[in-house]
């Protein structure tokens, strides 16, 4: 601890030079000058226990991203101030250091008190504290409100997506229902048809084990393409005509569609001796679309399933909010809730994912919103045609310890050079009036950057626009709010 700075050098300062004496003298009092050799002067996180004016010397800030240290600037100007700058705002905000200040050469300061300096600030000019609190309050409620906004816009986004990917399946499975209806209902007749032409027990029991072979044949049946399908339907359309089954245009697609042919039904009508081959076969086409109308209602109500299941996971409502996670989870959620924007527009989606990657601490609801922001960008920069490319990989694959890193990738015009440092700001925007409120970049470097440690950044040139999203593998040492 060096000696006390006299209100005269006090006064050369541009921070204090409009002081009255008293307050200079105040000042000498209350304070000190303290020196230090090159090393840290104070580090980003710990608690802002002091207020620092450079007297002498030269000092860089620097800030945690990513992992790794990252310096804001560097200065030699007497009178430059740093640390608990806040402090007149007491306990209403966290009272932490925002940066890391480093001496590059040996430095002098002149160092006030977290309390002391708080109580210049708030009464020597309490008109500028009330301009001071409005400012910072106003701005944070101000951003928060629009931030909300961004929200509700992405959410109702996501809601018409998803709305209109449940609407599919759903109209999917009533029409199912309803036809499936219809076809029991024939095929209680048809068996009634049967009975009535009194058929022989032996030979029941034939036409039942025909019946389990097509439902078997049905569950194991290729696809064909369209030209093998018409053919077949065809031949059998042939056969069944030559034989005056009824309606034997109707039931040969049936028939063909569960993988049954011509050897099938010429041994079927050798079994059943010739007789009832007509309502045999019906019956048994009406049991086939049976089980096809199971089966797509099985995969409609799969695919809701599906959705619902990611809708889960996109917000993360039966999961804690703060977990070890597989990227790739919540990517691929959030790709699914998006699918309605994305369907519309002629855009491709390559998903060029390294599965090995391991688990990063993270917050899952918040990322998906940070996936959210980058992917609906990425689509409008395109203006509905072009590829989007989901990478994830290691920042650096022969550290152990790198990053985990993704990108979001797009074949838009891209970001001119000039605004590339001001991409991340608060309310900038390149959208027209009314389609952008600038916060979502801003949000999801906060996200990323504040609540998770990690680093957000772009690399862009036309037709080839990367947001680059780097999360930390270890928990990172101080979580403030996004």
């Amino acid at each position: 601890m060096a000696d006390r700075v006299s209100p005269d050098e006090l006064q050369k300062l541009f921070l204090f030079e409009a002081l009255n004496p008293e307050q200079l003298a105040w000042l000498s009092e209350h304070g000190a000058v303290e020196e230090w050799e090159p090393g840290t002067v104070y580090a980003e996180g710990d608690p802002a226990t002091c207020f620092f004016v450079l007297l002498s010397g030269t000092v860089k800030l620097s800030r945690t991203v990513g992992g790794a240290r990252v310096e804001i600037s560097r200065t030699d100007k007497a009178g430059s101030y740093a640390g608990a700058y806040l402090a007149y705002l007491g306990d209403r905000v966290p009272q932490r250091y925002l940066q890391t200040v480093s001496a590059l050469t040996k430095a002098r300061f002149f160092v006030l008190s977290s309390d002391d300096w708080a109580t210049v600030v708030s009464t020597w000019f309490p008109m500028t504290v009330h301009l001071l609190e409005g400012l910072y309050y106003g701005g944070q409620a101000s951003q928060a409100t629009v931030g909300s906004r961004e929200k509700l816009q992405a959410l109702g986004s996501l809601t018409a997506g998803l709305t209109h990917e449940l609407n599919n399946p759903a109209a999917a499975t009533a029409r199912a229902a309803s036809l499936l209806r219809e076809r029991v209902a024939k095929s209680r007749h048809k068996l009634a048809a049967l009975a009535r032409g009194d058929i022989p027990r032996e030979r029941l029991a034939v036409l039942v084990d025909l019946q389990e072979d097509a439902v078997e044949r049905c569950a194991k049946a290729k696809d064909l393409s369209p030209v093998e399908a018409s053919d077949r339907e065809d031949e059998l359309g042939d056969w069944l005509e030559e034989r005056d089954v009824p309606f034997a245009w109707d039931l040969a697609p049936t028939l063909v569609a569960a993988g049954i042919d011509v050897d099938w039904v010429e041994d079927a009508e050798e079994r059943l001796g010739g007789h009832h081959l007509d309502s045999a076969l019906h019956w048994i086409g009406y049991t086939l679309e049976t089980e096809q109308l199971m089966q797509e209602i099985s995969q409609a109500s799969g695919r809701i399933s599906e959705l619902v299941t990611a809708a889960k996971q996109y917000s993360q409502l039966d999961r804690a909010p703060h977990q070890w996670i597989d990227v790739h989870e919540g990517i691929d959620s959030t790709l699914v809730m998006l699918s309605g924007k994305i369907n519309k527009k002629d855009i491709t989606v390559v998903k060029e994912y390294d599965r090995t990657l391991p688990q990063v601490p993270a917050y899952p609801g918040e990322l998906n919103q940070v996936w959210t922001n980058l992917i609906v960008n990425a689509i409008a920069a395109m203006n509905g045609k072009g590829t989007l490319t989901i990478r994830t990989s290691l920042r650096r694959p022969e550290d152990p310890d790198s990053p985990v890193q993704v990108e979001v990738c797009d074949t838009g015009s891209g970001v001119p050079d000039d605004i590339k440092e001001r991409i991340f700001e608060p309310f900038f925007t390149t959208k027209g009036v009314g389609d952008g409120t600038g916060l979502g970049l801003d949000i999801s470097w906060r996200i990323v950057v504040n609540r998770h440690g990690g680093d957000l950044s772009v690399e862009s040139v036309p037709g080839d626009t990367r947001f680059i999203v780097c999360l930390p593998r270890n928990e990172p040492a101080r979580i403030v709010p996004s």
